[in-house]
């Protein structure tokens, strides 16, 4: 059985538009470039027909991973949010410990993250050491460069 995956009202938007362009235009580019491979003679030897035939493989996979996706996708309705503890897209506002470094993250699905945007998978591993958490509470989170000691210092949505 898929996993049910959280979205915002607007990154299910996004979605949606990304799997229709798949389907339209991303289609018919695959499409024409394999008619003009298979325009250039012998298939058996055409490196640009293979190739362009691979791509529209991927292409289709693509799609069905994104059908999948938003058959299994649920909108969060931000404003019933409970701010009391860190949920998925919830703002949190951190203080890293050891450095006094203080930086902001939302919670987003997979799909949605953009770290340059502040935005973080909740698959993250800061993400999920910060779930179910209160304003003030401390996390201990194990990342890649070590262990790093984080407190909330506000939680919004």
């Amino acid at each position: 059985m898929a996993e049910v995956t959280y979205y915002s009202k607007e990154g299910l938007e996004k979605l949606k538009e990304e799997l229709q362009y798949l389907k339209t235009e991303g289609r018919a580019k695959i499409a024409k470039a394999i008619a003009e491979a298979r325009d250039k003679g012998d298939l058996s030897e055409n490196a640009e027909y293979d190739a362009a035939k691979e791509a529209q493989g991927l292409h289709e996979a693509k799609i069905a991973k994104l059908e999948d996706s938003l058959a299994n996708a649920r909108v969060i309705d931000e404003s019933t949010l409970d701010t009391s503890k860190v949920l998925a897209l919830s703002i949190v506002k951190l203080k890293n410990i050891k450095n006094g470094t203080v930086m902001t993250y939302q919670l987003v699905s997979e799909t949605e993250a953009d770290l340059k945007a502040g935005k973080i998978s909740v698959k993250s591993p800061i993400a999920q050491g910060l779930l179910g958490k209160s304003i003030g509470d401390k996390a201990q989170i194990q990342v890649p460069a070590g262990q790093v000691e984080l407190e909330i210092l506000d939680i919004s949505r």
